[in-house]
């Protein structure tokens, strides 16, 4: 399942020409939706045991969560993402209709903007746990690989920096479960450290 999960983002991109939908934005890249598919899996696989959800329903969610991330609009991409994971689940193995139901809903269901409490727990921590992806480590490395696109120099990197900030603070506003936010004050304690850091030793660095 995670092999297909790969070589599908792999195919979704190898016969575009050069620079099609930003490619060389690592962002863009199938590399790293794979990667950020991964770090997704886990994050609301935790959520998922913890708040006593379905693990397995929201772990193969979150597998196929972003499947159709690179060939189709980003308007539809839950809705194409959730037609493959039923496809997949129904041509291989031998999964309980209930389960691919659960599945394909949690998939369409991802990119939903109202409150996430509306939804099964099973959707709400594969939201959870995408919105806290964006959070931490991860966010900022690629906000700081963002400025080499951008012809920013490193005296920008704290107002980049911020911008995590300011996602973490949405990330916090956004999950309902125990276990969601405190992951999200967790990392937001260490870009805020990160954030210091670089005031300390960065003469004159403008923290936005």
């Amino acid at each position: 399942m995670v092999r297909f999960v790969r070589e599908y983002l792999r195919a979704s991109v190898e016969n575009e020409d050069e620079g099609g939908r930003m490619r060389w934005y690592p962002w863009h890249s199938a590399e790293y939706r794979f990667n950020h598919t991964m770090n997704v899996v886990d994050l609301a696989g935790h959520i998922a045991e913890t708040e006593g959800a379905n693990a397995d329903v929201t772990r193969v969610a979150a597998l196929f969560h972003d499947v159709a991330k690179l060939d189709a609009d980003q308007d539809v991409h839950a809705e194409e993402g959730a037609r493959v994971a039923r496809e997949y689940l129904e041509s291989h193995g031998d999964f309980p209709p209930s389960f691919v139901d659960q599945v394909a809903s949690a998939v369409e269901d991802h990119s939903y903007q109202g409150d996430v409490t509306d939804l099964p727990l099973e959707t709400q921590c594969l939201i959870e746990g995408d919105i806290l992806d964006k959070v931490g480590a991860n966010g900022t490395a690629l906000m700081l690989l963002r400025m080499g696109y951008e012809a920013r120099t490193h005296m920008d990197s704290g107002e980049m920096v911020e911008r995590v900030m300011e996602r973490g603070h949405d990330a916090v506003e956004r999950v309902d479960s125990t276990t969601a936010e405190s992951i999200a004050h967790q990392r937001m304690k260490r870009v805020k450290w990160f954030q210091e850091w670089l005031q300390d030793e960065v003469a004159r660095m403008d923290l936005g």
